[in-house]
């Protein structure tokens, strides 16, 4: 995978726009009315309160208790950046929490302790223990996180999990099970020398003995050599426990003969020398961070036969705590776990391990812009697999109520089963893969509007991203002093910028418009002034004689001024069924409304064709199409003249044979909401509409802008449909994401 690129100013944009930092608090029931508020809080809340009073048990059902955790730190080893404190961890934290919510759909709160006092430390996590179902250490540097976490699993009864400890244990431990398998081994029998003696690498082996690796076949190394029996300088009590009784004292000595090695130590730890002198088939988990131990390309340079995982996305088996933490809370949180213990930890690797040796679902496959298969650099499961929430959780649930750590079992596991799957964002997965299409095609983008200091950041995105080659409409002098202005003064040299007064190709462009507009009341004037000082002209015509692939534009003016521009070079009209289809992404889902941008008053045969275009664009996205022409009236009532057309357009697409599902007239909700559609048995979608088929283009804006001001909808588009050359036209107010995202569906020619 590409490794994404990024500067400082960008990170810190991201974490500082719409709002600052990366999540916030919304409530779950009704807080309108003088009842609402009552019942929220007084006096109707006294009535859950004395319930949970008398029974502790029943705040898992009325308080939210039962999917919260909290993410502790106080900051004394941020990532790979030492101890920044308690405040300087926080953006860490806060990234925890939305990851947590990311994949497992559990909701998380980042606390941070101002204290590197182990005992005030375990004070507070006690006294806050009634508001969370688990706790999530963060960042605690070693020692002190081994007393932590020890003390408070003993001392309280919801999970206490320390991810840098046994998140990456974990996942080592699924990866692995499946290198092992592959290299015909058993875990019993191979020798095992770990390199790190922090809280990862002391977890690693703890797990791996636990579940079966011998204690004399494992051989611990710190920055001092190898741990050994007698050994005392650089000792404490969690090393002790893995002293070997053995004569070898340094790395290179262990690493003869070796069948595994684990680093969580530093890069370049290990050298060819000491690959070479493993045994046959060796496994290579070099899990430092950013930079690993050996890189994958070093050790089979000299061992053709090792599987080599790393830390890193942009290496084939990553080893990556997210693929444990979130489904291990998880599956505890939905069992009212007292604790995540060892059995439960298993679980979740041997499920990991099953799962990579499994076929991939496509989804994947397209996500990552390659096909995956079980091998030898494919052991771990990808973090965006989507069955990972409904595989990992319910065997992490499984163990745990096996070994009564659960105090209110699953009942029905296939119906818990079916839960988790309806947990998924589909949203997340849409757009991931539209990203990895977009880095394969590697579409030269022209954005027209070069002075606008959004259009040029997200223009040095794309092109730092990996998607592609920016090129950029503008002045020079102008682009230069817009992106110093923005802290990117560094991109001038990295992405093109074009304008009529360097280009090579005016006289053509000219002649080629002056072509189309002859007999449109345009003289050989005109048409210069258009090609040389009109951006979007200009930038539409370098994308028709191809010196481009695809164009972004409109986010300096209104998208009817800027569509009528792109016409003087394309037939962008309805009367040459162009269409355009806008994406709303709200609460996890997906719906493209269309027409919002070209046909002011489409007639029963546009509405066919613009449900035909939409369906397109669906497909593109990922999506398979249930589209819905939908108005005031619902298969005929009330009657009306002005819905008729809705209702004669499906009878159309009957003619046509189209390979979609499509349904209609009928209201909104029905089209959306499953409950409404049973009213309605004989109709023909499978399920909610994704794709809505509107009257109009006025009640296509207002339904746009209305979820996007009072629901809070992401919005994407309107996405150009149906013309040749892939073009995509932005709103006013977009930010630089929103046009990157704009530009990777034209990469991705959706349209």
């Amino acid at each position: 995978m590409t490794k994404t690129k990024f500067t400082r100013e960008e990170a810190l944009a991201f974490h500082l726009d719409p709002t600052p930092g990366k999540w916030e608090v919304q409530a779950t029931v009704p807080m309108t009315t003088q009842r609402d508020l009552s019942l929220a809080y007084s006096p109707g809340v006294a009535v859950p309160c004395e319930e949970i009073a008398a029974n502790p048990e029943l705040a898992y059902d009325y308080t939210n208790k039962g999917n919260l955790v909290a993410v502790i730190s106080n900051g004394t080893a941020v990532l790979g950046l030492g101890n920044l404190g308690a405040l300087g961890g926080k953006p860490v934290m806060e990234g925890k929490s939305v990851l947590f919510k990311r994949f497992a759909d559990v909701n998380s709160v980042d606390i941070e302790l101002d204290t590197e006092d182990p005992e005030e430390f375990i004070k507070a996590c006690k006294l806050m223990g009634p508001t969370f179902g688990g706790i999530n250490l963060e960042d605690i540097k070693a020692p002190e996180c081994f007393i932590i976490e020890q003390r408070l699993k003993e001392e309280m009864d919801i999970p206490v999990f320390h991810d840098d400890q046994h998140g990456t244990a974990v996942i080592c431990a699924a990866g692995l099970m499946n290198a092992l398998h592959l290299s015909g081994k058993k875990i019993e029998d191979v020798k095992i020398v770990l390199n790190g003696a922090g809280a990862a690498g002391i977890a690693c082996l703890e797990l791996l003995k636990s579940m079966g690796a011998k204690h004399d076949n494992c051989i611990m190394c710190d920055t001092k050599g190898v741990i050994y029996q007698g050994r005392t300088e650089g000792m404490n009590q969690w090393k002790s426990a893995h002293a070997a009784n053995t004569k070898l004292r340094t790395l290179d000595e262990a690493m003869v003969g070796a069948d595994v090695f684990l680093g969580v130590s530093a890069k370049g730890a290990v050298t060819q020398d000491m690959v070479k002198s493993m045994a046959d088939n060796p496994v290579i988990f070099a899990m430092a961070n950013p930079d690993p131990e050996i890189t994958p390309e070093e050790a089979h340079e000299v061992r053709v036969d090792a599987i080599v995982a790393t830390g890193r996305s942009d290496y084939p088996n990553q080893v990556n705590n997210v693929l444990g933490f979130p489904y291990l809370f998880r599956g505890a949180l939905d069992i009212h776990a007292r604790a995540i213990n060892d059995e439960m930890k298993i679980a979740c690797a041997r499920a990991l391990a099953e799962l990579a040796r499994e076929d991939v679902p496509d989804e994947v496959a397209v996500a990552y812009g390659k096909s995956l298969t079980f091998g030898r650099d494919y052991i771990i499961p990808t973090p965006f697999d989507p069955r990972l929430i409904h595989r990992i959780p319910p065997a992490v649930a499984r163990a745990g109520m096996d070994t009564g750590a659960a105090r209110r079992p699953i009942i029905d596991m296939e119906a818990y089963e079916a839960g988790l799957r309806g947990r998924m964002d589909p949203t997340a997965a849409v757009l991931r893969g539209i990203n990895s299409r977009a880095r394969a095609a590697q579409s030269r983008m022209i954005f027209a509007e070069g002075d606008d200091p959004r259009v040029l950041r997200a223009a040095v995105m794309y092109q730092r991203n990996g998607f592609g080659k920016a090129i950029v409409v503008g002045r020079e002098a102008d682009v230069k002093e817009k992106l110093e202005a923005s802290g990117l003064g560094d991109a001038v040299r990295e992405i093109k910028v074009v304008n009529a007064a360097n280009t090579a190709h005016l006289e053509t462009y000219k002649e080629f418009l002056y072509q189309r507009l002859q007999r449109k009341g345009y003289d050989r004037q005109d048409v210069h002034r258009l090609a040389a000082r009109d951006r979007h002209v200009f930038a539409s015509l370098m994308l028709a004689h191809g010196h481009g692939d695809g164009l972004i534009t409109g986010a300096t003016r209104k998208s009817a001024h800027v569509l009528e521009a792109i016409n003087h070079v394309y037939d962008a009209d309805a009367e040459h069924g162009v269409a355009g289809v806008t994406a709303l992404l709200h609460k996890g889902r997906i719906v493209l409304i269309s027409d919002t941008l070209v046909q002011e008053w489409p007639e029963a045969e546009d509405l066919a064709n613009i449900a035909e275009r939409a369906a397109g664009v669906a497909r593109h996205l990922g999506l398979e199409p249930r589209v819905a022409f939908v108005s005031f009236s619902t298969f005929g009532y009330p009657v009306s003249e002005r819905a008729s057309k809705m209702h004669r357009a499906p009878k159309i697409l009957d003619a046509r044979g189209v390979d979609f599902e499509y349904e209609g007239e009928m209201t909104v909700d029905v089209a959306l909401n499953r409950k409404a559609q049973e009213n309605y048995p004989f109709q023909r979608l499978t399920g909610p509409a994704n794709v809505l088929v509107v009257p109009a283009r006025h009640s296509a804006s207002i339904s746009v802008k209305l979820m996007q001001e009072m629901a809070g909808a992401t919005v994407i588009g309107p996405i150009l449909a149906g013309i040749d050359s892939s073009i995509q036209i932005c709103s006013t107010t977009m930010t630089a994401n929103d046009i990157l995202n704009m530009a990777v569906l034209a990469a991705c020619k959706v349209g």
